[in-house]
Formats: structure tokens, C-alpha cells, sequence
């Protein structure tokens, strides 16, 4: 079969070409909707600016082929292979790519809101400034979780995006709109979310370890039991974040804002908080050791039962703050 024919039998009414080869078919612009091409073989085919809404594409071979500027609302894609495929600026909403094949993918400016990307393998993908809004990641059980190692997603929309459990270790998300996202139990080591927007976002139990997240908004955020040991997160803004049981021993959080933050039984050893902002901060029963405290702003902070015998405060402000020993701090 040949381009000519697939498309002479389409309009004739014909829709169920599953198996067919059609490997390196120019069908630049085709309106090719709810076409049925499971299993089918379309390896370095030219779909450009196609239309394929609804498209059934069930395990079908995508790889190398030139989808950007296509259209494939509500397609399913589940188990098909895009390694390699070019989808730049595509719109992809509700589309369906669970099981899916996108390592190296591109998806620069795509529109991937609602679409369902849970067990999608999305290794060195790049992503920048596509749209991820509500789009799902989660991982229900161990089958279903999504890879996005070392993909590139700076600069992306993945508002209301549910991610948790997905495997993220080293990803760009610089600069990445990831408010009220759902991040929990995600793996974020290693990865670049500077001046990231976070504010909202469930990160309980999340791993960030060594993550890069200078001047990123974390206001509101719910960081329960998370791992930010080793991080870089100078001038960061963690104000009214929920932060209980969280580990950020060795990490920089020079001029970070925490006013309003809640960090019981926080794990600060040989944190950085210079210069911070930590006015009405809750540090009840946290771990302080080693922890360099100079010119932090902790007016009334609550620093009841708090382990902080060796912190240093040279120049800490700590106007009307609770004490260790329930005291309240007095100048002497």
C-alpha cells in the first residue's frame, strides 16, 4: 500500500488500517481523523500538521516520525512508540500514551493538558515550554511509573499536573510553573528547579536530594517528610510551607524566606540559613546542630525542646521567640 491508496481508501469511508506499513509516507497536512492504525508501522513518516483526533494508534511504531504542529486530541497511544519522534508544538490534549515509548522525544511547545502519561518512559525528552496542565503522571501501583529521567522541561506549564511516584532524577524544570501540582513520593534528585514555581504543591515524602532550587516558590507548599538534604535553595521562598519531619541537613538556604513556615522535628543539621527570614517560624523539637543561623531574622519563632546548643547565632535576631527551655529570648 502506498500514501495514495491509504488516503483513496479513507475517504472512501474505509477507517481500520491496523497492521499496515506505511514506514516513510509523506501525509504532511492529511486529515486522517479516527483513522485506526494499531500496530501499524509508521517509522519515519511525515505527519506534519496532520490531523489525528481520535486517531487509534495502539502499539503502533512512531519512532522518528514527524508529527510537529500535529493534532491528536483525545488519540490513544497507549504502548506506541515515539522514540525519537518529532512532536514539537503538537496538541496532544487528552491523548492517551500510557505504556508508551518517548525517550528523546520532542515536545518543545507541545499541548499535553489532561492527557494520561502514567507508565510513559519520557528519558531525555525535551519538554520546554510545552503544557502539562493537569496532565497525569501518577503512579497507581508499580506498573504505572512514569520516567521523565534527564528530560528537559524548562519553562513548562504542568499547573494541577499529577506526577506522584514518577521518576524525575535529573530533570531540567527551571523556571517550570508546577503550582499545586501533585509531586508526591516523586524522585527529584539531582534535578534544576531554579526559580521554579512550586507554591501549593504536594511534595510529602519526596526525594530532592542535591536538587537545585534557588529562588524557586515553595510558599504553601505541603513538604511533609521530604528530602531536601544538600540542596542549593539560596533565596528561596518556603513562606507558610508545611515542612514537618523534612531533612535539609547540609543544604544552603542563605536569604530563603521561611516566615510562617512549620518545621517540627525538622532535620536542619549543618544547614545554611544566613541571612534567612524566619519570623513567626515553628521549630518545635527541630535539630539544629551545626546549623549557621548568623543574621537570620527568627523573631518570634518557636524554638520550643529545639536541639541548637551548637548553632551559630552571631548576629540572629530572635526578638520575642520561644526558646529551647520554654523561655522567652531576652537581650542581654
Amino acid at each position: 500500500m502506498d500514501a495514495d491508496e491509504l488516503l483513496w481508501r479513507y475517504r472512501g469511508g474505509e477507517r481500520d488500517f491496523t497492521a499496515v506499513d506505511v514506514s516513510g509516507f509523506s501525509l504532511v497536512s492529511q486529515d486522517l481523523i479516527d483513522i485506526v492504525l494499531n500496530q501499524a508501522d509508521l517509522r519515519k513518516s511525515n505527519l506534519t500538521f496532520a490531523y489525528l483526533n481520535r486517531a487509534q494508534l495502539l502499539k503502533t511504531n512512531l519512532s522518528s516520525c514527524k508529527l510537529s504542529g500535529a493534532t491528536l486530541i483525545r488519540a490513544d497511544l497507549q504502548g506506541a512508540n515515539l522514540r525519537d519522534a518529532d512532536l514539537h508544538g503538537a496538541n496532544l490534549q487528552f491523548a492517551d500514551f500510557r505504556g508508551a515509548d518517548m525517550t528523546w522525544v520532542n515536545l518543545i511547545d507541545a499541548n499535553l493538558m489532561d492527557a494520561d502519561l502514567r507508565n510513559v518512559n519520557l528519558s531525555g525528552a525535551n519538554l520546554s515550554g510545552a503544557c502539562l496542565r493537569a496532565a497525569n503522571f501518577r503512579e497507581e501501583k508499580r506498573s504505572y511509573n512514569s520516567n521523565l529521567r534527564s528530560a528537559k522541561l524548562c519553562r513548562a506549564d504542568l499547573r494541577n499536573a499529577n506526577m506522584a511516584g514518577a521518576n524525575l532524577s535529573k530533570v531540567d524544570l527551571s523556571y517550570a510553573n508546577l503550582t499545586e501540582a501533585n509531586l508526591k513520593g516523586v524522585d527529584l534528585t539531582g534535578a534544576n528547579l531554579t526559580g521554579a514555581k512550586l507554591n501549593n504543591a504536594i511534595l510529602t515524602e519526596a526525594n530532592l536530594h542535591e536538587a537545585h532550587l534557588p529562588h524557586a516558590d515553595l510558599s504553601l507548599a505541603k513538604l511533609e517528610r521530604a528530602i531536601l538534604t544538600a540542596c542549593d535553595m539560596t533565596g528561596a521562598n518556603l513562606s507558610r510551607a508545611i515542612m514537618s519531619k523534612i531533612k535539609l541537613a547540609n543544604s544552603n538556604l542563605s536569604y530563603a524566606d521561611l516566615t510562617d513556615a512549620r518545621m517540627h522535628h525538622a532535620d536542619l543539621t549543618r544547614t545554611i540559613l544566613c541571612y534567612s527570614t524566619m519570623i513567626n517560624v515553628e521549630l518545635i523539637e527541630a535539630h539544629l546542630a551545626k546549623t549557621d543561623l548568623e543574621d537570620a531574622n527568627l523573631t518570634n519563632a518557636n524554638l520550643m525542646r529545639a536541639e541548637m546548643s551548637s548553632a551559630s547565632t552571631i548576629g540572629t535576631i530572635l526578638t520575642g521567640a520561644k526558646m529551647p527551655d520554654g523561655r522567652m529570648y531576652a537581650n542581654v
